[in-house]
């Protein structure tokens, strides 16, 4: 049974406190920030730093902060920002942010051969945005740390989890009303704050385009 978000909230501070070390020290040497220390109203549920997540265990041994590269986590924060300024009591909580390529291979092992490869980007092909620290996944949660309803969990490999053709998820009653709203809040602020939108999952954004990414940004092996 998946764990609520709520739970991991409330235990993740011990958990992090178990597990920060080997993997931090090495996404800080890379020049990488924790944007929960420069914003510490952020909320933090990192999925793949416990079993609650599609590979049933926890893969982020030792990484207990919200790494991204400093343009990234700027962005982040004001969104952030943002979001307060229009609804006080809700809050952005990360799933995700910098991903090493060792995790990368490992969850593209998970999936490769099925149709869920459009949910995963292949290393093969230079790793994602989340391999430069440039992209985030993200929630909305009110005042007691509860997500916001969205229409499907984090990491749901479905259509209703796609961001094209939502109105008609709506219309079919595959998502709720209130879900889509909370989809466009959500995309409201980051896409002011800066970040890309992409078609498949409703919590991923981008910092900047996957060629700007190679271009400027030091790959997270």
């Amino acid at each position: 049974m998946k764990q609520p978000c709520l739970l991991i909230l409330l235990f993740f501070p011990l958990f992090c406190h178990a597990q920060a070390g080997r993997m931090d020290s090495y996404l800080a040497s890379g020049g990488l920030v924790d944007a929960a220390a420069m914003d510490t109203s952020l909320r933090v549920c990192l999925k793949y730093a416990t079993a609650d997540n599609i590979m049933g265990e926890a893969v982020y041994a030792g990484i207990s902060g919200i790494w991204l590269h400093p343009d990234a986590a700027r962005k982040l924060r004001r969104a952030q920002r943002l979001l307060k300024e229009r609804y006080p009591a809700y809050s952005l909580i990360v799933y995700d942010a910098a991903r090493p390529m060792s995790v990368q291979r490992k969850m593209w092992s998970l999936v490769r051969g099925t149709d869920k490869t459009n949910y995963v980007s292949n290393p093969a092909n230079g790793g994602g945005l989340h391999n430069y620290g440039m992209a985030v996944d993200v929630g909305i949660v009110d005042r007691l740390g509860r997500p916001l309803p969205m229409g499907t969990p984090f990491d749901y490999f479905g259509e209703e989890a796609h961001t094209t053709a939502e109105e008609g998820l709506v219309q079919s009653g595959r998502i709720t009303r209130e879900a889509f709203n909370n989809r466009r809040l959500l995309r409201q602020v980051m896409k002011q704050a800066g970040f890309r939108t992409i078609a498949y999952e409703w919590w991923h954004f981008n910092a900047c385009t996957r060629q700007e990414a190679k271009a400027n940004y030091r790959l997270i092996e």
